[in-house]
């Protein structure tokens, strides 16, 4: 959501500006704007819709200037338009801003009543309003900043330029990452790292509450009480070198066939192959003794800890609470003394889960998180991190990074296992052995994909699909779901399968397709059952199996995708895979923009 980039520097900062922000794209905007100081005075050039308008509109107006501002904007307050993207500000300063100022109406209204006239309908603007107003009266750059971020109630990243100071800008987050970058005599900044890997790796992260004065010989940080504080420069993991696409036609393709290397370097991270044993990072509790985990995430991040939540509870026999990040907050969770928690995510920015995780740490849990980004604000507030070997997921539907998370929280039910006493050396060697073939399966799964894509030709003519599943597999038919929705804007719900009776199955219908995940184990026989309660009523069954369900499907089902047969333990992460395949051929039959569908973003940084 929203990309910030800033450049104190000494050569045009436009182009360098526009190539940060196209390393932004893949969080989502609907548009952009670059604004810089020419001869001491603030210009800016915007435009609606993709960077390649904004291209358009600079090399008709060049924009010169080695100090400005860029950002691409997901639209909250007013409408997406050229009107009210990003720079906002007057003569006196200019303004790029990701969150959302939740106290904006009411400032609004004061300097209104002041005679001070707005022309957008944006939050941001009355940042730069008010930073105007204290600079119409005589405050320097950062004196107008210390007043204006103390009347800000919300979340926001912000960078700002001022008229008369060529070498300078300031930068201030609350709420929303923000980080500041170290070059030879000039300076940058970045709401992330990716978009500053080919300025600088050396990177200092903004902490909750601070503001700095960047300019080109360094940076100055102040916290929320305007104290001097020190932050430490780092060297960040990404370089300058582009993300491309190679010779796929997307990045979610491309993607999707990273699953089986993403899969084995996970892996490698967690588990030992000659003693088949999960090799667990320093924790900062002990699985041992901890009496209830608490498992938090978003989107589809979330649906990876309620797999977990299953392995948890089957593997290590510890009871686990798992909410969506978004609601844990506003049902006042009751937690146990000595309790823990983890969370997920693939950016470490989630605005929802950075607020659980701060709340489950105000109630004395001790949080581990499972994240994509080392350097993020989630990895930072943990009390411990466990990384997920996924690098760089560009496409906006999580793919490689969701089953990352599952391989992660595999093993550490594996790890819990063990440590409580309840799984066996001779389990635990079967069940990381099913693990580690589990790279292999998917490189063939991804290999022989003609009958998803036949699949997908089916379903691109629906109006609404059922995703069915059942125990660990239930959150996967979720997943099924929420990437078909979400890629290809066809309607579609998952359900556990056992609950078809009580209402769903009043949906079957013959223009309705059931896409069903039903490998052989346990729970085939169950599965079965009620899919061929639906077939009975009219319903166009399509499986997803392996080789020894797959006779008995065929008698009913209209459809049946045989995958590789795996361990029951490990069929969700392989059926994960499939159902984002057959989202991804759907949504390219249906013409949709695969790798930034409408409304979304690749981290949601505001509530």
């Amino acid at each position: 959501m929203c990309g910030i980039v800033g450049v104190v520097g000494r050569v045009d900062a436009a182009p360098r500006l526009l190539e940060a922000l196209r390393r932004l794209e893949y969080r989502g905007y609907d548009s952009a704007g670059i604004a810089t100081l020419v001869n001491g005075h603030i210009e800016r050039r915007r435009a609606e819709g993709k960077l390649i308008n904004l291209e358009h509109v600079l090399d008709r107006h060049a924009l010169p200037g080695t100090t400005g501002i860029g950002h691409t904007r997901w639209a909250t307050h007013g409408a997406p338009t050229e009107r009210n993207a990003h720079p906002h500000g007057t003569t006196r300063v200019s303004v790029v801003h990701n969150g959302i100022i939740e106290n904006h109406a009411e400032l609004r209204a004061e300097l209104e009543a002041e005679g001070v006239v707005f022309e957008t309908e944006t939050d941001t603007e009355t940042v730069a309003r008010l930073l105007d107003h204290h600079l119409a009266a005589g405050a320097t750059p950062e004196g107008a900043t210390s007043a204006t971020l103390k009347r800000l109630n919300g979340a926001f990243g912000l960078a700002m330029i001022f008229a008369g100071h060529g070498r300078k800008m300031i930068a201030a987050r609350r709420g929303s990452p923000l980080a500041v970058g170290y070059g030879e005599e000039e300076m940058f900044v970045g709401s992330d790292a990716l978009a500053l890997a080919p300025l600088t790796r050396r990177i200092a992260y903004m902490e909750e509450g601070d503001w700095a004065v960047v300019t080109d010989s360094g940076a100055q940080f102040f916290d929320a009480e305007d104290r001097k504080v020190e932050r430490a420069v780092k060297l960040t993991a990404f370089s300058g070198a582009a993300v491309g696409k190679g010779n796929y036609r997307h990045f979610m393709e491309k993607e999707l066939h990273e699953h089986p290397v993403v899969l084995g370097d996970t892996l490698r991270q967690y588990i030992d192959p000659s003693s088949r044993a999960a090799v667990l990072p320093e924790l900062p509790f002990d699985p041992a003794v901890v009496p209830r985990l608490t498992l938090s995430a978003c989107g589809s991040a979330y649906l990876a800890a309620q797999v977990g939540r299953y392995w948890f509870e089957q593997i290590a026999r510890i009871p686990v609470d798992s909410d969506i990040a978004s609601e844990l907050r506003y049902r006042e969770p009751v937690v146990p003394k000595g309790g823990a928690a983890v969370m997920v995510s693939q950016s470490g920015e989630t605005a929802d889960t950075l607020a659980a995780l701060r709340l489950l740490k105000q109630l004395g849990q001790k949080v581990l998180s499972v994240v994509n980004v080392d350097e993020s604000s989630m990895a930072r507030e943990s009390d411990g991190k466990v990384l997920t070997v996924a690098g760089p997921e560009i496409g906006v539907a999580s793919t490689k990074a969701f089953t990352a998370q599952l391989a992660v929280l595999a093993c550490l039910a594996l790890g819990f296992g063990r440590a409580r006493g309840v799984l066996s050396a001779e389990d635990e060697a079967r069940l990381t052995a099913a693990l580690l073939e589990v790279p292999a399966h998917a490189a063939a799964l991804l290999e022989n994909g003609e009958d998803i894509q036949d699949l997908a030709r089916e379903v691109v003519q629906a109006r609404d699909v059922l995703f069915l599943g059942r125990g660990s597999l239930y959150p996967i038919a979720l997943e099924g779901a929420l990437k078909l929705k979400e890629l290809s804007y066809i309607h579609a719900e998952g359900y556990a399968a056992g609950e078809m009776k009580h209402g769903p199955i009043a949906l079957i219908d013959p223009a309705v397709p059931v896409i069903a995940l039903c490998p052989s184990g346990p729970l085939f026989e169950k599965t079965a059952s009620n899919l061929q309660e639906a077939a009975a009523r009219g319903g166009r069954i399509m499986v997803f199996t392996d080789a020894i369900g797959a006779p008995s499907l065929r008698r009913f089902a209209e459809r049946v995708v045989v995958l590789p047969t795996v361990d029951p333990f490990v069929a969700p992460i392989l059926h994960a895979i499939p159902v984002q395949l057959l989202a991804y051929h759907v949504a390219v039959l249906k013409g949709t923009d695969v790798d930034q569908p409408r409304n979304l973003a690749k981290a949601v940084t505001v509530e």
